[in-house]
Order: structure tokens, then sequence, then C-alpha cells
């Protein structure tokens, strides 16, 4: 599972012109899920991005998480993030899990996230999404459940 984690002011996603998800101070997640990708990836990039201290504490340092400053989460599902693109001009896809099963596999993350009392919006998964991130930072960080990276 990929994850590019964005501290943000605030985000929108529309779908055909209309907002079906918005946040406040919080994370922007764009999310990818691989074909290999079981539970326990799903728990492992869930807690990193509960627990990343990069908000600002009274001391300007990056110290506090997004539950600690009662912070937002947008999830949206992007299988792109599992584009490989080492070889010739247009990525390849294998590896991204899709369909169904991936469906799933985001349901499965979003409703894990709503466990920890974290206000929690999505995108629509499949849709063709129009993001609209105001990033504060601007802070940006890539997650990989298999850490390669």
């Amino acid at each position: 599972m990929r994850a590019v984690v964005q501290r943000v002011k605030r985000s929108s996603v529309r779908v055909n012109g209309e907002v079906v998800g918005k946040i406040e101070k919080g994370f922007n997640v764009l999310l990818g899920i691989s074909k290999e990708d079981t539970l326990e990836d799903l728990k492992y990039i869930k807690d990193k991005i509960i627990n990343l201290r990069v908000f600002e504490d009274e001391s300007g340092k990056m110290n506090l998480s997004l539950q600690d400053v009662k912070g937002e989460l947008l999830l949206i599902s992007q299988f792109t993030l599992y584009g490989d693109c080492r070889k010739g001009r247009r990525p390849s896809f294998m590896d991204a899990l899709g369909g169904e099963e991936a469906e799933d596999l985001y349901i499965e993350f979003v409703n894990m996230c709503k466990e920890e009392n974290i206000n929690i919006e999505t995108g629509i998964f499949g849709a063709d999404m129009e993001v609209e991130i105001i990033n504060d930072g601007p802070v940006t960080l890539l997650l990989e459940s298999k850490r390669t990276f």
C-alpha cells in the first residue's frame, strides 16, 4: 500500500462538479493499493498516518499528530500510485489492485481510520475526481507499507 500524505489547511474533492468530500486542517491522503496488500498493510499505513508528528507545537516544531491537533482526513483512492514508469513512456499499472477487491480494501481502510475518532471524508472509489489541496508548509510525505522507500 502506498500513500501520499499532504498536510493541508483545507482540501476538497469533486465528482461531476459536486463536492463529495471536504476537510479543514489535516491530511489529504492519496491511497494506492497493490495486488500484494493485506490487512497488515492497511494497519501499518493507518497507524503511520494517524501518528505522524508533523503538526507544529507551541515552539514551532513538528511534534504533534493528527489526533493532537484534532485534524481531519480526506482519503482518496488513487491506483496510479502503482504506475511503473521505468520502461518506455506509458506507465504500467500491473502492480495495482483493481476492481471490487481494491474497493473492498479501500473501504476497510476508511473504516479502520474511522475507529480512531477522526473526521473522515472520502472521494468516490473509481470516479474521475478533481482534488483541491491547499498544502500547509508544504509538507508532503510518501508512505509505503513494504518499506521500499
